[in-house]
């Protein structure tokens, strides 16, 4: 398919496609005879699949950094965009009828509580412990929730303020490549800390996991980049190369 059929399917410009293609995000072969762009089945879906992450508001550099990671997971992906699309749907559906219950209140076609009045307006709802769940299953993040909720209000805030000391330390070394021994050391800190903090043992397996969501789920990126531009990548690539390293001397 031309890159004009393209963008009648899609709804995109074709300059915004040409821009896709400038950037190295969507890059599809040309004709040879007439140097035209032909876009593949596979570049469709690639590209179906840039579009989803733009309706969860991610940036275009963040979508190309996540699909050229050859550890990519686009099953996963979806389930992760489907999820937040489905929260957002929900989120909207209820804001929309509280205001359509105040308009008819406000012309005498109905009347509300004062609870009522903000229904929608729920700031309650815990995305990472969502993440934890997906991660590392509903059993650990119960465990995890009982062994916290068992702590006193000290032991509790000394166990944030080793988390803010650790990250703020990785913070400090964020510009460092990850896999040098520096980094690493730092890594294996962070991984041990994590397992005598939350009350249940990480594998290697979801601890790299982990690491992949700090790019993958803004919301992750956003709060962790507040301590250092650039510091969840740098944790996302140090925790993915101390999986490696671990899982090819056999730890675990």
């Amino acid at each position: 398919m031309n890159v004009k059929g393209v963008a009648e399917l899609t709804r995109l410009s074709v300059r915004a496609l040409q821009h896709y293609d400038k950037i190295g995000l969507l890059s599809p072969k040309r004709n040879l005879a007439n140097g035209y762009r032909e876009y593949s089945e596979g570049d469709l879906d690639k590209l179906q699949q840039i579009l989803f992450f733009k309706q969860c508001s991610f940036s275009l550099e963040r979508i190309e950094k996540l699909l050229s990671n050859p550890r990519f997971d686009r099953e996963k992906a979806l389930e992760l965009q489907k999820k937040n699309l489905i929260l957002e749907k929900e989120r909207i559906e209820a804001l929309l009828n509280t205001l359509e219950r105040t308009l008819k209140t406000m012309r005498g076609e109905d009347s509300m509580s004062q609870r009522e009045k903000f229904k929608g307006f729920d700031f309650s709802y815990n995305p990472y412990e969502e993440e934890a769940r997906q991660l590392s299953g509903d059993e650990t993040v119960e465990k995890s929730n009982d062994f916290i909720a068992s702590k006193s209000d000290r032991e509790r805030n000394d166990m944030e303020k080793t988390l803010d000391e650790l990250f703020r330390g990785l913070a400090e070394i964020r510009d460092e490549v990850p896999d040098l021994a520096r980094a690493q050391e730092a890594i294996e800190k962070m991984y041990n800390t994590f397992n005598e903090s939350f009350g249940h043992y990480y594998t290697i397996e979801s601890f790299a996991a982990l690491g992949q969501m700090y790019v993958i789920d803004e919301r992750f990126k956003v709060n962790i980049d507040k301590l250092g531009e650039g510091l969840s990548e740098f944790l996302s690539r140090a925790m993915q190369r101390f999986a490696d390293r671990r899982l090819e001397s056999g730890l675990e």
